[in-house]
């Protein structure tokens, strides 16, 4: 499933946007959002694969808030207005739907989003690079079990060790594969592949509780079902 989020200041085109995605069986919709700054915090609490991205919105364009990203998904950008599309495929955009757009069109832009997503698996490495105790560890996402806040640092449970690691959850967040890796709680990340059960609040790993925070449950749920 590729996880999408849409923004459009325009009722009407996140109503369209919103039938197509569910009519279409690869998508997943994580949010909606009328503006840049509801996209910011849609973000800020689960990570996507692609957004479908309206250029034109008050305060904050499609384009600039697009640019503004640190760690950018694939982009889709939909306007009314043509002229707009040489700068947005000058962001690397899979696509560019020119308002109105057929579900046809819509579909043709997905499978562009899904041939980059299987260019990108083959060509992405399967290790992470953790900086601990003044070294650098190249760490495969197989050894991983959790990761668990601890204060200004991030305690790395691997299969064989643990290491104290110079960084912050949100930024691990953002390096590891999403579709590999679930947040359950503000202070924990967990490898979906160490999963044993669920129960109650509580993920069981290997010798591990993890707990499940309210706000993450709900996509904690939706990472298992898919």
């Amino acid at each position: 499933m590729i996880k999408c989020l849409i923004v459009d200041d325009e009722p009407l085109s996140r109503d369209v946007l919103k039938t197509y995605c569910t009519d279409h069986p690869d998508l997943e919709i994580a949010a909606l959002c009328k503006d840049a700054f509801e996209a910011m915090n849609a973000l800020g609490k689960a990570s996507v694969d692609l957004i479908f991205l309206d250029v034109n919105m008050p305060k904050l364009s499609g384009i600039n808030f697009y640019k503004s990203l640190n760690q950018k998904p694939m982009v889709v950008f939909t306007t009314a207005y043509p002229e707009f599309a040489v700068e947005g495929f000058e962001l690397d955009a899979i696509d560019y739907l020119l308002k109105p757009f057929s579900f046809e069109r819509f579909v043709k832009a997905v499978n562009k989003v899904k041939e980059k997503s299987i260019n990108q698996a083959d060509t992405d490495e399967k290790y992470i690079l953790l900086k601990a105790d003044r070294k650098v560890y190249k760490v495969d996402f197989s050894e991983i079990l959790f990761f668990e806040a601890l204060g200004d640092y991030v305690k790395a449970h691997l299969q064989d060790k643990v290491l104290i690691v110079t960084t912050t959850l949100k930024k691990l967040m953002e390096e590891l594969p999403s579709s590999a890796f679930i947040r359950t709680h503000k202070s924990y990340i967990i490898a979906k592949s160490k999963i044993e059960y669920l129960e109650g609040n509580q993920i069981q790993l290997p010798h591990h509780k993890i707990p499940i925070g309210q706000a993450y449950r709900e996509e904690v749920l939706k990472k298992l079902e898919g």
